[in-house]
């Protein structure tokens, strides 16, 4: 397994998120400080509105660039079938309901990455799943807790 184009593949998709969006933050700081949105009235607040977008979206830039260099500066590690699962796992889960692929990063829980052909959620050891699947290995049970029952998972692979 070719971990460089993984984390490669993982620091551009977050480039590209922080290229969109810097330029809607962009287009937002404009829009707020352009003399059309200055207010008529104490009660006009168009302005002031876009004011709280752009700083939003500027965080969230912030947050972005920061999960591209977290990534680019990451070192590939390469687990073995008896290695406890720590941060830079790629993990594999089965259910009755199919496999699911998970990679542990340092940041950007949540995100759907497609690589070589496969579809994987990136979790953090800050989840609930994550905070599991530390230090488990092949064979190990997981549980989800979901809304209305909870599922276990299998631990089938570890790259």
């Amino acid at each position: 397994m070719d971990k460089v184009s993984l984390l490669t593949a993982i620091a551009d998709h977050f480039q590209k998120e922080f290229d969109l969006v810097m330029k809607a933050a962009m287009a937002t700081y404009e829009a707020a400080t352009h003399e059309e949105n200055r207010a008529e009235n104490k009660y006009d607040t168009r302005g002031l509105e876009a004011s709280y977008l752009a700083e939003s979206q500027s965080k969230r830039a912030q947050e972005l660039k920061l999960a591209v260099q977290r990534y680019r500066d990451m070192k590939p590690i390469v687990f073995g079938e008896d290695d406890p699962i720590a941060q830079g796992a790629l993990i594999t889960l089965s259910s009755e309901e199919g496999e699911q692929d998970y990679f542990l990063g340092p940041v950007g829980g949540g995100t759907q990455i497609h690589w070589n052909d496969r579809f994987f959620t990136i979790i953090t050891g800050a989840s609930p799943l994550g905070r599991q699947l530390v230090g488990s290995e092949v064979g190990d049970v997981v549980i989800l807790h979901g809304a209305s029952r909870e599922r276990e998972r299998e631990i089938i692979a570890i790259a």
